[in-house]
């Protein structure tokens, strides 16, 4: 494990363009990194050794402490494995995993290999979920609505392995919106689904699901990629204490139109502070709630045929 002064030497692997956006930004600025090797079949970084595979990454003469996990979810596990087998610590982009169980087993592994697991939930650290997880656990919930709508075409250009099966189609926006209310909401289940399914497609590119909560409020979502022009990721929960809006992806908080939370989005940042903060302690951060659900998802849901999409 990393003393408290020394950088967590880190290895990447999946250099793409979440890497590019978020991930490299974010290491370059925290001193708790020294980014040391990547490992992508297409793409190089700058400065650090490159390498093929995690296989390679992992064999080479190249001293590493930590490794994010960023490639496609369908992947993933074979790559985790690897590396905690070498005694790595893990950072998984979200989804975590293709699967529940593929995540369950890595953490089981995790454990057994005295390293930290993180499962990255960036939406919960959008700077006014913490705000309203205290707003609402002070008042009476009544319901809730959840509505994440974008453009597929505008987040995801050319990226043929989010339709294939396991790629989770709409679900992985719609996942951010499930590690949110995940965090702030009572426990809750799926009682009722409908997943849209592109003609020629293997994953939906929308979904209807009602949820209800274990207290016995209910909560209704939609997820849909079709939207263009504004993006909206609201989640809205009518209490006794007044209407609460959710915005802009966790990044604004409203009650009864009054803003009272609004703040620059830093979701990669706050998360490496928490990675370096787990390694550092010895422990893991993994919950897989927000993953059950888009699975119980597909186990509940309808599913109806819809006109084909096309990049």
């Amino acid at each position: 494990m990393p003393s408290a002064e020394a950088p967590i030497r880190l290895g990447i692997v999946g250099v793409g363009k979440i890497v590019r956006d978020q991930h490299l930004p974010a290491i370059a600025r925290n001193k708790d990194y020294a980014l040391v090797a990547a490992a992508s079949r297409n793409a190089t970084v700058d400065g650090v050794a490159n390498f093929a595979t995690i296989e390679e990454m992992l064999a080479a003469d190249v001293e590493i402490d930590a490794v994010s996990l960023c490639q496609p979810p369908q992947v993933r596990h074979q790559a985790a494995r690897a590396a905690l087998e070498a005694g790595k610590h893990v950072f998984l982009e979200k989804p975590p995993g293709a699967t529940v169980s593929e995540v369950e087993d890595l953490k089981a592994l995790a454990t057994a290999k005295g390293v930290s697991l993180f499962a990255s939930w960036h939406s919960r650290y959008a700077p006014a979920v913490e705000a309203a997880r205290a707003f609402l656990a002070s008042t009476r919930i009544r319901s809730v609505a959840i509505d994440w709508k974008e453009d597929v075409r505008r987040w995801h250009p050319n990226q043929d392995w989010i339709w294939r099966a396991g790629g989770f189609g709409v679900f992985d926006p719609g996942i951010n919106a499930l590690s949110i209310a995940t965090h702030i909401l009572p426990p809750m289940f799926v009682v009722s689904c409908a997943l849209d399914f592109p003609d020629n497609r293997d994953a939906p590119i929308a979904a209807r699901i009602d949820f209800l909560t274990s207290t016995g409020q209910p909560v209704a979502a939609v997820f849909d990629w079709r939207q263009t022009g504004p993006q909206t990721w609201d989640i809205t929960a009518e209490t006794d204490a007044g209407r609460m809006l959710l915005s802009a992806g966790g990044a604004k908080l409203a009650i009864d139109s009054r803003v009272v939370h609004d703040e620059p989005e830093q979701e990669y940042p706050m998360l490496y502070r928490r990675f370096a903060e787990i390694v550092r302690a010895g422990k893991s951060d993994a919950d897989l709630a927000p993953l059950q659900h888009v699975a119980d998802a597909f186990m509940l849901g309808k599913r109806n045929v819809v006109e084909a999409f096309f990049d």
